[in-house]
């Protein structure tokens, strides 16, 4: 153990998730942790995305990170843009406190981030474009071209230096999962081919990654491509990627997971046949469940949006007394979701979200009830 506070050399594991789930499961429900490539993950994960770029929002996420693990949460997501590399530096000064007084071992942990838009240092500079490029084109990591309006990137060495920055910035040596950033963002300004050419070379770069223990997986984290109908610009077809990675790795790819929006105003991803499979299509939940692929689920509350109120003719549950538990009660409860990751920058918010872990999971007559009931549901250009 000594050595794995010290170095952090490791990753979430079987061994180490089933350790977490055998101190936590007291008072949670029996399907609280989700089973997924022989690791327990917890139903709600904590984001780290909303917020102002300051020290006491550091401080309120830090105590928030700390206060969730300690409640039975194992699932931790961030990005190198959010907040200004400060989302994953407070990640990271959570999980030396907690690794370092012995209350969790990092093997216990699934941690995620992700690479493609370009961060700020700290604080969103005087000139915002200028900085983009300073430090992508300016410094031989990518052309004029390849930076894609003007913030996203995903070049081979553009990547490598990304996540490096991530680990750094996470006090880690190696990420369970690194995300491609909304990489239908490219779309907005390339063809297809030329987009499918840039994949490619990144799922290379990531491949590499894994060789070399930088990371355990790699996938897409999304917003619009996986909600878009299969004629639409930004659409982005899984069985796709995964032939795309097969053609860098062969079967053994790392290809793993993805993460795509769910809430009750917009449940595309449980109720939208979009998702090419073996001659079907099918909604890209099920579609993660055919093609064998993790998914966290992201904007559960959808900005704190959904947490001040549902209309009337929603279906209500039983037990769930606010209307953030309810709309965090769909997302979790979705089939294929193993973790809605749900912002928490107060131990207030800890506190209110894990007690839904006690709570069983909805049955899948309620979700299709409750997003066909919710005025917002099917607004794909959210």
């Amino acid at each position: 153990m000594v050595s794995e506070l010290i170095s952090q050399r490791s990753w979430a594991t079987e061994a180490g998730t089933q350790r977490f789930l055998r101190r936590h499961a007291h008072g949670k429900a029996a399907d609280a942790y989700a089973d997924i490539f022989r690791m327990r993950l917890s139903s709600i994960g904590v984001g780290t995305y909303l917020g102002a770029a300051t020290d006491e929002v550091d401080a309120g996420y830090e105590a928030a990170i700390i206060d969730a693990v300690r409640r039975g949460i194992n699932v931790i997501d961030t990005a190198g843009n959010y907040r200004c590399q400060r989302g994953e530096r407070v990640v990271g000064k959570a999980l030396k406190a907690l690794t370092e007084s012995g209350e969790v071992w990092r093997s216990e942990l699934f941690v995620a981030s992700k690479a493609g838009f370009v961060p700020f240092d700290g604080a969103p500079p005087p000139d915002k474009a200028g900085w983009m490029r300073d430090c992508t084109v300016a410094r031989g990591l990518a052309t004029d071209a390849d930076l894609v309006a003007g913030c996203h990137c995903m070049t081979p060495a553009y990547l490598r230096e990304a996540l490096d920055k991530s680990l750094d910035n996470l006090g880690l040596q190696t990420l369970d999962v690194l995300f491609l950033h909304n990489p239908e963002t490219q779309l907005q300004v390339i063809d297809r081919a030329t987009f499918e050419d840039r994949l490619r070379l990144a799922f290379e770069a990531l491949e590499e990654a894994v060789a070399a223990g930088k990371i355990r997986a790699y996938g897409l984290a999304t917003w619009s491509a996986l909600r878009a109908k299969p004629d639409e610009r930004d659409h982005i077809s899984l069985a796709r990627m995964l032939e795309l990675a097969s053609e860098i790795a062969g079967l053994r790819h790392n290809m793993r997971a993805v993460q795509l929006p769910l809430n009750l105003a917009m449940p595309e991803a449980l109720t939208l046949p979009n998702q090419p499979v073996r001659g079907h299509l099918l909604p890209a939940l099920d579609a993660v469940r055919e093609l064998g692929l993790l998914a966290l689920a992201s904007g559960p509350l959808l900005q704190g949006r959904l947490g001040r109120g549902q209309p009337a003719h929603v279906p209500q549950l039983e037990g769930l007394a606010t209307p953030a538990s309810l709309a965090l009660q769909f997302a979790r409860s979705a089939p294929s979701v193993t973790s809605a990751l749900v912002g928490m920058a107060s131990v207030a918010h800890t506190a209110e979200n894990t007690r839904l872990m006690a709570q069983p999971k909805a049955p899948l007559a309620w979700l299709h009830a409750a997003a066909q009931a919710h005025p917002g549901a099917g607004l794909a250009g959210l």
